[in-house]
């Protein structure tokens, strides 16, 4: 049996309603506090991974010495990144909405390629040392994570919630 922690980063520096994705935004406050009361929730020893963004980046450095791995970053939201959502057009936010999964009209990824490299980041953390594994990462591979080790269908991962700096221990 192998223990996954996953965590999501904290809150973000960017007004509400911004598509921000793979931009590499400040979080809005220091990560100490968090880091204390999450460290105290995790075994003593772990593997810690983590997307390289800085909100991510931030957090895990402070939980230990975490290996850095760009199939963990959000989503690629090509053109919509740093846009508000109500400024993209409405017909796009319907297509998408219409085909969450594939959906890829704006230039960056689907959800299914993101939920794809980072499964495989998992899957290799799993296979190369028997310690628990914590990852540091964003609401959208972090779903798809747990989603994938709860055998739940990709069509429900996106229900999944991850409130900013909360973690989720899982037993597969």
């Amino acid at each position: 049996m192998s223990q996954v922690y996953l965590i999501r980063h904290p809150a973000v520096a960017v007004p509400p309603g911004i598509c921000y994705g793979q931009s590499d935004v400040a979080l809005a406050a220091p990560v100490e506090a968090t880091a204390a009361h999450l460290r105290a929730q995790l075994p003593a020893r772990f593997r810690l991974l983590s997307s390289p963004l800085t909100r991510c980046r931030l957090l895990a450095e402070a939980l230990g010495e975490p290996v850095f791995d760009a199939r963990l970053m959000e989503i690629d939201f090509g053109s919509w990144e740093l846009r508000a959502w109500d400024e993209i057009e409405r017909h796009l936010i319907d297509a998408w909405a219409a085909d969450p999964l594939h959906f890829r009209a704006h230039g960056g990824e689907s959800v299914m390629q993101m939920a794809e490299r980072a499964i495989s980041a998992l899957q290799q953390a799993l296979a190369e040392e028997p310690r628990p594994v914590v990852i540091v990462g964003h609401a959208g591979p972090l779903r798809a994570l747990a989603g994938h080790l709860q055998g739940m269908p990709p069509q429900s991962w996106m229900q999944l919630g991850f409130a900013y700096g909360s973690l989720l221990p899982l037993e597969i």
